[in-house]
């Protein structure tokens, strides 16, 4: 990494992408500061991944945890992946419940965190990398609030950067918008839903989205976009690796 990250935020560490980020990180020789609620998931990830993997089970929307964290650990970078799954079902068959359950974790946290960089702040130099979602651009029918609570998550890299420049704080940030992968929780509900929709088994399904994004290739797009003083403002990531956008 170009612009060496001594310490790192990682949210909703416990499983999935955000347990991959926090292991290329740690191979990076960063210290991790994994957040996620359940407590065992992340015993697990401190026995794989060793001392400097520091578990913190917390709700990662709490306004109040994210300014702790900060204080207490200085991280100079921050990764946002804190997500719930989807209710799968058309509009139509949602309710008001379930179809904002994305908005009340993904977005949330997002919002949370972002208010406390500016705030504490993060040292200058330091990236905030927030997780959205490849439907923020194409929509996702089945997933109820999910495209919209991901697209809101982009609105607020730009108010994030946007304010760090005002306040001449030096705070990058960065969006990420992952492909559907069946690696991840809600990836893998996402395929079995769009699957059942199109009438085809998931092997045929998948064959279709070729190639697969990897948890490895997440996890790398994460420490080259932190890492990298230069980067863009947002990109896509799917199996062939980083696109910038626009």
């Amino acid at each position: 990494m170009s612009d060496p990250i001594h310490t790192a935020v990682v949210t909703g560490a416990g499983r999935g992408f955000g347990r991959a980020i926090a292991a290329a990180l740690v191979a990076r020789g960063t210290r991790v500061i994994g957040i996620a609620r359940d407590e065992q998931q992340l015993r697990a990830v401190r026995d794989e991944l060793g001392e400097r993997f520091t578990p913190v089970a917390a709700d990662a929307t709490d306004e109040n945890l994210a300014a702790e964290v900060i204080r207490t650990h200085r991280p100079n970078l921050l990764v946002l992946n804190a997500g719930a799954v989807p209710h799968m079902a058309p509009v139509q068959e949602q309710t008001w419940e379930t179809f904002s359950r994305n908005w009340e974790v993904d977005t949330r946290h997002v919002f949370a965190w972002t208010g406390a960089a500016l705030r504490e702040p993060l040292a200058p130099g330091s990236v905030v990398v927030s997780m959205s979602s490849g439907a923020a651009l194409f929509g996702s029918p089945l997933s109820g609030g999910y495209a919209s609570a991901k697209a809101a998550i982009r609105y607020l890299r730009q108010y994030g950067a946007e304010e760090s420049e005002r306040a001449g704080l030096g705070i990058r940030f960065v969006t990420l918008l992952p492909n559907m992968t069946p690696v991840g929780g809600v990836g893998d509900t996402g395929v079995t839903g769009y699957a059942a929709r199109a009438g085809v088994d998931r092997e045929t399904f998948l064959k279709g989205r070729q190639p697969i994004l990897t948890l490895e290739q997440i996890g790398k797009a994460v420490v080259e976009v932190a890492g990298d003083p230069d980067s863009g403002p947002e990109y896509r990531v799917d199996g062939a690796g980083l696109s910038p956008i626009g």
